[in-house]
């Protein structure tokens, strides 16, 4: 039987919605390569440098209800446009810093304007797309995604190595024009779909406050490693834990019509998920940051030597991707999140104990394996979190599933700087090696933790409708 060829003004709207992606996609693999150069340009310590990352990371997680929100209320090619401009505008300034307050001030908000463009890639897609088309034309389209995590840091790594770490950000200026451009002239416009729907300001509110206290209290005592637990690290963590109750009452006032619906957690597919997720993006993100600081500081690399030995990570996400989605249909999502943990897990250790003359043939072969297992981290899980929800529960859920995904991605570069600064002030050393091998200790603590939160989640899939 012939497949239906897939319409040509269909592929050319998707073309145009992947490209106006490739930015925030770019970005967030970019940077991490750069932090070196942020740091001795900025005259700012690792713990200040992160939240540029960190930050960028919690914009997006804000940005994501508010981007239903405008999807919601105007057009969405035009909301598109304007996130386009804003990302723009923001990475011009932000490469033009020349203070770690002002870089970390426009990377949130690059961060709230890439919020916008990611949740938009996926929906105007979606809305476009007949559902039996829909996985073929996925799986032309995916292969940006996919390319992105080899592509970022070498393409990162040059500029910063032959040019400015600041081209890193100018860059997004042209492609984004290029966007506007083409957008405005060929893509249809979407209409609104849902302009009787609410914002949840005040759960936005709640939840950004009660993350961002968390991840300064870390922070503050990383500053101090003999009195890790002072006083500023109590108050803002106190001060976390308080919104988090604040919250909570707020769920319970408004019978659960709210961001973040604290209902869904009763399910036990959800919360284990949910969990998983949260945990997959610190185990994920957090050695983004560290690997090309154990390259470049402990080994002596480059920048584009960092990110070259980078590519074998790449090209294993690249390989396994495709495959992830067969996998869970044949022996379900549990099954999948185990062997993939197991797979990260054993490919983590070896940074536990790798020095500054390990075989870089044998990191490069560790590397490559571990992207074949994380491919099967958060797929699953975010495939799992909605059996047994009810269909009318699944924006809703799908919703906080993203803000918890984007939320434990923040924790993963904030945790990584914490461990590295207090290791190094702890002992005395300028040589942050063991603070390095303790961070990648951390992060196969992290897959542990997904491993056993595996064993809650269920071996079903999702009924196929019509």
């Amino acid at each position: 039987m012939n497949k239906e060829k897939l319409p040509k003004e269909l592929m050319q709207a998707a073309w145009l919605i992947v490209l106006a992606a490739i930015p925030s996609m770019l970005d967030s693999t970019m940077v991490n390569i750069a932090v070196n150069r942020l740091q001795s340009d900025l005259h700012a310590s690792l713990n200040m440098v992160q939240w540029g990352i960190t930050g960028y990371v919690l914009a997006i997680a804000i940005a994501v209800p508010v981007a239903g929100y405008f999807i919601g209320h105007f057009n969405g090619k035009h909301v598109l446009n304007v996130a386009l401009a804003a990302f723009a505008i923001f990475s011009v300034l932000s490469g033009l810093a020349n203070s770690i307050d002002l870089f970390i001030l426009f990377r949130i908000f690059q961060g709230l304007a890439g919020g916008f463009i990611t949740l938009l890639n996926v929906t105007l897609i979606m809305s476009i797309t007949p559902r039996n088309l829909l996985g073929r034309l996925m799986s032309v389209i995916s292969v940006p995604i996919i390319l992105a995590p080899i592509l970022g840091p070498v393409i990162g790594g040059a500029l910063v190595e032959y040019s400015n770490w600041r081209f890193i950000f100018f860059i997004n200026l042209p492609i984004c024009l290029i966007s506007i451009f083409l957008n405005h002239w060929k893509l249809q416009d979407f209409l609104p779909t849902a302009k009787g729907s609410k914002l949840d300001f005040i759960g936005i509110i709640l939840l950004s406050g009660l993350s961002a206290s968390l991840i300064y209290g870390l922070v503050q005592g990383s500053e101090n490693p003999s009195h890790f637990f002072n006083a500023q690290m109590l108050s803002f963590v106190a001060l976390g834990i308080v919104l988090g109750l604040i919250y909570a009452l707020y769920n319970r006032l408004r019978h659960g019509q709210v961001v973040l619906p604290l209902r869904f957690f009763k399910d036990r597919n959800y919360s284990a998920a949910n969990i998983g997720i949260f945990f997959a993006g610190i185990a994920a993100n957090g050695p983004l940051l560290l690997l090309p600081l154990y390259f470049q500081n402990s080994r002596g690399f480059s920048v584009i030597e960092a990110a070259l030995i980078m590519i074998p990570q790449g090209l294993g996400m690249m390989v396994s991707r495709p495959r992830v989605g067969r996998l869970i249909d044949a022996i379900g999502a549990k099954s999948v999140v185990l062997v993939s943990s197991a797979i990260c897990l054993l490919a983590t250790l070896p940074f536990v104990f790798a020095g500054s003359h390990t075989s870089l043939i044998w990191l490069a072969i560790v590397l490559f394996v571990r992207g074949l297992g994380f491919s099967g981290l958060q797929m699953p899980m975010m495939t799992d979190i909605f059996v047994g929800l009810d269909r009318s529960d699944i924006p809703a859920a799908s919703v906080g599933q993203r803000i918890i995904q984007n939320v434990g991605s923040s924790f993963g570069s904030a945790i990584v700087a914490v461990v590295i600064t207090s290791v190094m002030l702890s002992q005395h050393t300028v040589n942050p090696l063991q603070g390095y091998q303790t961070a990648f200790l951390v992060s196969a603590l992290m897959l542990i933790v997904i491993a056993i939160v595996a064993f809650f989640m269920s071996s079903k899939r999702l009924p196929k409708t019509a």
